[in-house]
């Protein structure tokens, strides 16, 4: 069986909108990001293990809201008090994660494949996702993360940096479509890329 990408018929290379006479750096440029793992990391109530020894790709668990830690290939988003999302280009890594949170403190979701992933990259990114979110985005810095709604849609959003802007998206793979649609609509009017 073959994984089939939650944008695959939808993400059309090209460029779009307001872009004729701009510099190609200028545009928004709009991927979608394929073949990541992502798990869910929660830990019970009644757990009394303490998560600030557990390390997972050399990284350690945060609890600080909106906080992101990263290397290279992984990256742990802060999800709310003991929720941690984390999301490695590195697959191998669930064998790890299951040997290091036990089951009987942790309960590990793998959300892989029930998840639409694409990144927003350019200096006007934010005021793309301004026309669709309540979320203050001049607070919204690189290694910060927000859980909100986009016209109606849940998604998270990691600023992986910020020079220029660069923030990857993530909906629930039904809504993938339609998210990736309403992205592409604001961004036409700064004009924007796709590969």
């Amino acid at each position: 069986m073959s994984f089939i990408s939650a944008l695959a018929n939808v993400n059309i290379k090209g460029k779009f909108g307001n872009h004729e006479g701009k510099n190609e750096k200028d545009l928004i440029k709009i991927s979608e990001i394929k073949n990541l793992l992502i798990i869910q990391i929660v830990q019970y109530k009644n757990s009394l293990i303490s998560y600030e020894n557990i390390e997972i790709d050399n990284l350690k668990l945060n609890n600080e809201p909106l906080k992101v830690t990263s290397n290279d290939k992984t990256r742990i988003l802060w999800s709310g008090p003991k929720n941690w999302l984390l999301i490695s280009k590195k697959k191998d890594l669930i064998d790890n994660i299951l040997e290091v949170f036990k089951e009987s403190d942790f309960a590990i979701t793998d959300l892989s494949h029930s998840r639409a992933v694409f990144e927003i990259e350019g200096i006007n990114s934010k005021e793309v996702l301004k026309k669709g979110c309540p979320f203050d985005f001049s607070t919204l810095k690189k290694n910060n993360s927000l859980n909100s709604i986009y016209n109606g849609i849940v998604f998270t959003g990691d600023m992986l940096d910020d020079n220029p802007d660069k923030i990857r998206l993530l909906s629930l793979r039904s809504f993938g479509e339609s998210f990736y649609h309403s992205i592409t609509d604001s961004s036409l009017e700064f004009g924007y890329i796709t590969d």
